[in-house]
């Protein structure tokens, strides 16, 4: 798959369409050098309620997939990172938006883990939960580099999240379109 490029008018977005996200830095602020260890520390980037509100009128799914290794570390408990999504999810839902299922990653970097980013398998296991998926009827939506090689190793239009416009020229082949912020990727989405 790798090296094929498609544009972001290529996409017939409908219900059939399956939609990734990235968490930190995506949906909510990103700590420097640090983890969101609390409901408190947990900041919706600007547009993101709205965005996620449009979304669940586009696409038939959208998954979370993050990989969280503040788990792996000691940091931060299950318990504790999935109290956080629960109350993420209250807010995005009260908002009239809607993630299907979160998927996260708990292994460390350097663990070799099938299911931590960039390797595939959380999309596997999402596909396996909800076989109607089709990864080339798939968008991932990620503000790193390891978010692209996730949706490059399985057929994904990426878009990269991200002011940062060195970036895409670094990796050319792995970016598809690239955009500020969720709401200006799914607003433009919108009004094709």
């Amino acid at each position: 798959m790798k090296g094929q490029k498609r544009n972001l008018k290529d996409l017939l977005i409908d219900p059939s369409w399956t939609l990734f996200l990235d968490r930190d830095g995506v949906i909510n602020r990103k700590l420097h050098e640090d983890y969101v260890k609390s409901w408190d520390e947990f900041e919706f980037l600007p547009g993101v309620q709205e965005a996620l509100a449009i979304a669940a009128r586009l696409f038939g799914k959208i998954f979370i997939v993050t990989n969280q290794q503040c788990v792996g570390r000691g940091i931060l408990s299950v318990d504790a990172l999935e109290e956080i999504h629960r109350k993420m999810l209250e807010e995005i839902s009260h908002k009239g938006g809607r993630i299907d299922k979160i998927y996260f990653c708990p292994d460390l970097r350097d663990s070799g883990s099938l299911y931590r980013k960039p390797a595939i398998g959380m999309a596997l296991q999402a596909r396996r939960e909800h076989p109607q998926i089709r990864f080339r009827q798939s968008v991932i939506a990620g503000d790193a580099v390891s978010d692209m090689e996730f949706g490059k190793k399985t057929g994904m239009f990426t878009a990269l999240i991200s002011n940062n416009i060195s970036i895409p020229r670094q990796h050319p082949d792995l970016i598809d379109a690239l955009f500020p912020d969720l709401l200006s990727f799914v607003s433009n989405l919108y009004s094709r």
